[in-house]
């Protein structure tokens, strides 16, 4: 049942806060569900509010002994930094709590008991710690995170004032990590797709609904870096040649009409001449659906998905080897030829003779059940060599971890 302002007031009154300051953590904790700084903050004014030396958020554990991923609040070097930190798993004694359910050190054993754990004197002694309150927070498809709110034996326990406020604080916690998982998630798999697009030699470039240039991957910027076909000017795209360009904003224009109209794209590519004498480049236009409920005015809504068919391919040497089975030699040739040399040229590339270099491709040919140079191009590029090469990818977005010079284990000998 959803408390009244009057009824929620009176409640969070007998806790000792405010409705401000109720609100301001409740926001604080949501702010979280975006990124982990805002995780921190969220923490902080836990930290703040139950007069703690450390809040801790342990979000996983992974298959390794007494190491947890956590985010911390307090005084350590890595406060408010991802971190894997030493955690005693195997000694705790708050394992196999109720989950969603708040709890104390004094809920599950006494002091004396509590002081007299290998888990107290491993971990909590060197840090000061002694009054603990924590929870098990369950989410749908995350697990289990857990939450710990720690004190130092000088300050008082914790109360059931204490316990009722941070009770009511778990279901916004839930539904902040929740989220957090769930968009963590979706870009991780987004940057996936990004990373396969790259290694595809595919840009791709971001429009939005007035025609300005919003996102590139990296093999876009270096296209249009060279503008060669497709150049930057400001923040808009355009061609090279007076005639291409006005083809390119014509249908640039087209695609956001049909889009406003709902209709689908035509999906017939444009070719665009390119300066250097090269092959054409092809572009695609694909629209950015539209979720209705969001207002997405200025956000990215047309896609161009640009070909450059004489860029040599990043095929992964090593893959290919494995694939294929070709010795060393093979595969320099086969890449060579991947990327559209002749095999005289390759040859004197390599600097082997030209009967070594048909040696070479006649066991290629054998390996990979072909008789042509052109199948075995098609074969090389089609398989999962052209996805396992080394390229240069988009901007991870997995968190990078603290280094492991500034990691500082909750344990701390004297």
């Amino acid at each position: 049942m959803t408390l009244n302002l009057p009824a929620q007031e009176a409640a969070l009154d007998c806790q000792n806060i405010s409705l401000v300051d109720y609100d301001q953590l409740v926001m604080s904790i949501h702010a979280g569900s975006h990124n982990d700084t805002a995780i921190t903050t969220a923490l902080d004014r836990m930290r703040t509010q139950f007069k703690a030396n450390f809040v801790t958020l342990i979000l996983r554990i992974p298959g390794i002994d007494d190491i947890g991923l956590m985010l911390v609040s307090g005084n350590l070097a890595v406060h408010g930094q991802l971190a894997y930190i030493s955690y005693y798993r195997n000694l705790t004694p708050f394992s196999g709590q109720s989950v969603d359910t708040v709890f104390t050190q004094r809920d599950v054993m006494t002091d004396e008991a509590w002081v007299a754990t290998d888990y107290y004197q491993a971990s909590c002694k060197h840090q000061n710690v002694f009054h603990v309150m924590g929870a098990d927070i369950s989410t749908e498809q995350e697990g289990v995170f857990r939450l710990r709110i720690t004190r130092p034996e000088s300050e008082a326990a914790f109360s059931d004032q204490d316990k009722a406020l941070c009770q009511m604080l778990l279901p916004h916690m839930r539904s902040a990590l929740q989220v957090r998982s769930l968009l963590g998630r979706s870009e991780s798999m987004g940057n996936l797709y990004a990373d396969a697009i790259n290694r595809l030699s595919v840009a791709t470039i971001l429009l939005n609904d007035k025609g300005v240039v919003q996102k590139l991957n990296e093999y876009a910027q270096a296209l249009l870096d060279r503008a060669d076909g497709l150049k930057l000017v400001g923040d808009r795209l355009e061609a090279s040649y007076p005639s291409d360009n006005k083809e390119l904003q014509k249908r640039i224009k087209d695609a956001f009409d049909a889009r406003e109209r709902g209709d689908t794209l035509s999906g017939e590519p444009l070719s665009v001449t390119r300066p250097s004498g090269e092959v054409n480049l092809g572009i695609v236009f694909e629209a950015v659906p539209n979720v209705g409920w969001l207002d997405d005015k200025d956000r990215g809504t047309l896609l161009l998905y640009v070909r450059d068919a004489v860029n040599k391919s990043n095929v992964s040497s090593s893959v290919a080897k494995e694939l294929f089975d070709f010795t060393p030699a093979e595969t320099t040739l086969a890449l060579e030829l991947a990327n559209g040399l002749s095999l005289e040229d390759a040859a004197e590339k390599l600097g082997i003779m030209r009967n070594t270099a048909r040696a070479h491709l006649r066991a290629i040919f054998s390996k990979t059940g072909v008789r042509r140079q052109a199948e075995l191009v098609r074969v090389m590029l089609n398989s999962v060599v052209a996805l396992s090469g080394t390229v240069v990818g988009p901007v991870s977005a997995a968190k990078s971890l603290v280094p492991g010079e500034l990691l500082m284990p909750l344990r701390r000998d004297n």
